[in-house]
């Protein structure tokens, strides 16, 4: 039976997250259906924070 299903990425900085896609994407057997990418940043006191996120949509048997 062929499942659809997600995986979700949260990294703080984007060469991380691509890394952790990468691995993600090594190890598995699956059809890619689709990737979302989102970018947050906010900011504390003189601090600007950065979210880098992914959410991998995919087939697997």
């Amino acid at each position: 039976m062929i499942k659809l299903k997600v995986k979700i990425f949260d990294e703080n900085h984007e060469l991380d997250l691509e890394k952790d896609i990468n691995d993600f994407l090594n190890s598995i057997d699956a059809e890619i259906i689709d990737i979302k990418y989102q970018t947050a940043i906010s900011v504390f006191a003189e601090e600007q924070i950065y979210c880098f996120s992914a959410m991998i949509i995919y087939y697997e048997d």
